[in-house]
């Protein structure tokens, strides 16, 4: 990720920071990425590196492929110049990182629009696409972390019985599904009666729904939400925004994406695939010890 060429400014405050490689790969600087997001101090920024690396790690993906530490020069005054640590990182690991940043920051819900709901996918170091398998086992593990967050915050919102948290989610998924509620999503994707909605969205869908969930159990704690009618309104609301930031910036609705394969299959397969991969590194290991 060495010799930087900087890509001109556009529209959009993450494009104007995004830079390439001579070969064409795009990588963000952790340096300009805590400047755009308020970061005054960057040693706060560093703590959140090291959670997105961690994060990076239990998505089975290779750490070092999405964060690349290196030494530049920057200009302290006068013409001088002081050697600071930074980390260039890939689009993917700029989706982590957004992810565990601090959502009172203006800029972080914005990033979390940019990076989780734009279709394109992270590159890897060596340029190739994350493969949508693990994207999805990622953002699946995500979504049932904040769905719990989501859960307990609109309980103390007085959302309490099971029914009330039926028809509290119901508003989220109209405002994100352009009127369509969690029993219409149903019935459009044809899934079995057993069958869950979110264990069968693709990547893109999945980014979508976990960005409505995360910003909005993020404003009822926020604005310390004490009713149910509230919540409701409020989910809906942030289902609605982030309908509107997908058409922005020109993605397809989430009701128009494909029905994707069961999550279960897809978790089923990748740990076949890492046993699979482990046990030829052990024999590797043992031949090469002989």
């Amino acid at each position: 990720m060495s010799d930087q060429l900087p890509v001109p400014a556009g529209s959009s405050t993450f494009e104007s920071i995004k830079r390439v490689n001579e070969s064409g790969a795009e990588f963000w600087s952790s340096r300009d990425f805590a400047h755009v997001l308020g970061y005054t101090d960057y040693r706060n920024f560093e703590t959140v590196i090291e959670k997105a690396k961690t994060a990076c790690f239990n998505s089975a993906q290779r750490v070092e492929d999405h964060f690349v530490g290196i030494t530049e020069m920057i200009e302290i005054g006068k013409g001088g110049q002081r050697a600071v640590e930074t980390v260039m990182m890939s689009r993917y690991a700029c989706y982590l990182v957004i992810q565990n940043a601090d959502p009172s920051k203006p800029l972080v819900a914005l990033g979390q629009s940019y990076f989780a709901v734009q279709t394109r996918r992270a590159e890897l170091a060596g340029g190739e696409a994350l493969k949508e398998d693990q994207m999805r086992l990622h953002l699946r593990a995500e979504m049932k972390t904040h769905n719990k967050n989501l859960a307990g915050v609109a309980r103390q919102s007085g959302v309490i019985q099971p029914m009330e948290y039926a028809i509290f989610m119901d508003h989220g998924y109209r405002g994100l599904y352009g009127g369509l509620g969690m029993r219409d999503i149903h019935q459009r994707k044809r899934l079995g009666a057993k069958d869950q909605i979110l264990d069968h969205m693709g990547s893109t869908e999945l980014a979508a729904n976990l960005f409505r969930a995360t910003q909005t159990e993020d404003k009822l704690r926020r604005e310390n939400v004490r009713s149910k009618e509230a919540a409701n309104r409020i989910h809906g609301e942030v289902g609605r925004k982030v309908r509107q930031t997908i058409q922005e910036l020109g993605g397809t609705m989430p009701e128009h994406l494909p029905v994707a394969e069961n999550i279960k299959k897809v978790e089923s397969r990748e740990k076949k695939r890492l046993k699979a991969e482990q046990k030829a590194l052990f024999k590797n290991t043992t031949e090469g010890t002989a």
